[in-house]
């Protein structure tokens, strides 16, 4: 497939902003969803990663292309290849959201490239995305997008490494039901994530496929759990995915005052790496 990538990087620069109230029913939910008592009064502190769910994109259905992503050419350059998945990002955390608050989201492109992977082109999209709340600036986020075409990945020539276990480790069941709810939450119609007969029969997918950023999410909030506070600094990437088909696990070992964490299936490898630093 022939791509103009000098087309797509004069998105480079586009912009896009949205802001929402963080309601006491949005935390409430979004604390059932990963099974948490968190306090949802009027001006306690809200939970890390919530603003994902918070100011996002809003299509019309007649705006949506046939995976349920809104159509390329707006906000996000329109790239000609029909996997769009979260590669990885970054958070710098400068305060807490607290419940109540009007938080707004301040969204730049700030690269577009082109490489060639094993099945074929990549294509990366890097968003900025700037977060306040009531005004404060309360987190910096590096988004990294991937797309890529519908060839499936060669086998590999050797089972890949099993991921080790780590000091802190925590089973989570992918249900469909809590990867739907965090698919409301996020207000994400990709169906990739609640439509097993699109991710069988059309993607190929052995199962649904559990969120990058609810990966994200668990990973961050057991690094707060296990440091006794909020990370300045958390990073991850995607190596891998993870189904709904098996249990997956929320692993962690110390690195000197970081953390290094990891998501995995039983036996698999390593599917979500992150780093938290204090």
């Amino acid at each position: 497939m022939d791509i103009d990538i000098e087309h797509l990087r004069s998105w480079i620069g586009n912009t896009e902003s949205d802001s929402e109230i963080l309601s006491q029913t949005t935390v409430r939910q979004f604390a059932a969803t990963f099974d948490r008592d968190w306090p949802s009064a009027p001006g306690d502190e809200a939970p890390l990663l919530i603003h994902l769910c918070l100011a996002q994109p809003i299509a019309p259905m007649s705006a949506l292309g046939r995976d349920g992503h809104p159509a390329l050419g707006g906000f996000l350059p329109p790239v000609p290849l029909p996997r769009r998945m979260w590669a990885g990002g970054a958070f710098e955390f400068h305060g807490p959201i607290r419940v109540g608050e009007t938080v707004t989201r301040n969204s730049t492109i700030k690269d577009v490239t082109l490489k060639q992977g094993r099945t074929g082109a990549l294509c990366f999209v890097t968003v900025e995305h700037q977060v306040a709340s009531n005004g404060r600036a309360v987190l910096t986020e590096r988004q990294d997008i991937v797309y890529r075409d519908m060839t499936p990945a060669p086998k590999p020539k050797a089972e890949p490494v099993a991921a080790a276990e780590g000091g802190h480790r925590k089973v989570i069941d992918p249900t469909p039901t809590l990867l739907f709810r965090y698919s409301a939450l996020t207000f994400n119609g990709h169906r990739i994530h609640y439509d097993k007969a699109f991710c069988t029969g059309t993607e190929g997918y052995p199962g649904l496929v559990v969120h990058g950023p609810m990966q994200a999410t668990m990973l961050c909030q057991l690094a707060a759990d296990i440091g006794g506070k909020s990370p300045a600094k958390f990073s991850f990437r995607s190596l891998s995915p993870l189904f709904d088909n098996t249990e997956m696990t929320l692993n962690a070992r110390e690195d000197g005052d970081a953390l290094i964490l990891w998501t995995a299936r039983p036996g698999g490898p390593i599917a979500m790496e992150a780093r938290a630093e204090w």
